[in-house]
């Protein structure tokens, strides 16, 4: 009887992180979209502005976006060649490995991240942080 209901204690945490995630995720990409970008487009052009700031790298191979959004490869590339599309980013042959493509935000991406920054960071401090 224990068992079950530490059971289904964990599995009603798990529905609750799950549903937060939504409910932030849609509220992300309310407030985003009048900007022209969505929750996952936020998030690889912040990957890639957090790159170039951490360590003065100024791109990524797709590989490293993708473990760092969770996104499929294939869902993440369609996405890239958006932001590519829209002259966010730009993708070019990887120096180490031909067969890889590297990442980089242009002047026009970093000036977007800046200016939805902070509505972004907005919305997860109004999402994520409890009410006292």
């Amino acid at each position: 009887m224990v068992v079950k209901k530490t059971e289904r204690v964990l599995a009603d945490e798990w529905r609750e992180i799950l549903a937060l995630h939504a409910r932030t995720q849609c509220e992300l990409d309310r407030e985003l979209h009048q900007h022209g970008l969505g929750a996952s487009d936020f998030e690889v052009l912040d990957v890639l502005s957090e790159n170039a700031a951490e360590d003065g790298g100024d791109s990524y191979r797709v590989q490293e976006i993708a473990a760092r959004v969770h996104l499929s490869q294939s869902a993440l590339s369609r996405l890239i060649a958006r932001l590519e599309k829209d002259g966010l980013v730009c993708r070019g042959m990887c120096s180490e490995d031909r067969r890889g493509v590297r990442v980089v935000l242009t002047d026009k991406g970093r000036a977007r991240h800046a200016e939805v920054l902070p509505l972004q960071r907005a919305v997860l401090a109004r999402m994520l942080r409890p009410v006292s």
